[in-house]
């Protein structure tokens, strides 16, 4: 039986290279993070949205339709692992997929089979074969996340991988193997400027 799950989608990013808030920044007439909510949707058995600001969580919650959570991050540091750690304190779930606002062309067959390797690891991360790996599109185990987390913070360290780097048992999963789900591998795509948005907006229509 899979363990309940939650998806923490992290929205309190500063945007700099995209001009404006990239989280409403719209493709094919949706909000990007609409995107990340509607991959998440019937993979998970809730949604948290953490915003970065409250201004920005209102916004959000004028989105909000019963199917997800809008939290307000609760430091006043913008990193994801800060965002982290607001979802992973209010999330139900023992294992939460932690993932990225900017990311529309997000798989949910990905999302599914990371989940499906869950069970035993405290966190399976996808990782490409020159090494780098995708933090915010990976499952994690919430309790021992949180801990791990708080422990960063209380450090001054802010990245992710200061997190997962206090982790014991990592299932890395090769990016290779992903593409039985998601042949390209355009579940990583993610958008930092206007160009990158209108990339995707091309790869949509192919």
């Amino acid at each position: 039986m899979q363990p309940r799950s939650t998806a923490i989608i992290l929205a309190g990013g500063f945007s700099k290279r995209f001009g404006i808030d990239k989280v409403f920044a719209e493709l094919a007439g949706k909000p990007l993070v609409r995107y990340v909510i509607d991959a998440a949707k019937g993979v998970v058995d809730e949604t948290l949205v953490v915003a970065g600001t409250v201004e920005q969580s209102r916004c959000l919650s004028e989105l909000e339709d019963g199917e997800f959570m809008v939290l307000t991050d609760r430091l006043n540091v913008k990193s994801p692992l800060a965002g982290a750690v607001t979802g992973l304190e209010r999330a139900k779930g023992e294992v939460s997929l932690v993932l990225a606002c900017d990311t529309p062309l997000l798989s949910r067959d990905v999302l599914r089979f990371l989940l499906q390797l869950s069970p035993g690891h405290d966190a399976v991360i996808p990782k490409w074969p020159n090494g780098n790996i995708e933090p915010l599109q990976a499952a994690y185990a919430t309790s021992k996340t949180l801990a791990a987390t708080h422990e960063a913070l209380e450090n001054r360290e802010l990245r992710m991988f200061d997190a997962i780097k206090r982790l014991r048992n990592i299932l890395y999963v090769s990016t290779d193997s992903l593409r039985k789900y998601d042949r390209e591998l355009r579940t990583f795509e993610n958008i930092n400027t206007s160009d990158d948005l209108k990339r995707v907006e091309k790869m949509r229509c192919h």
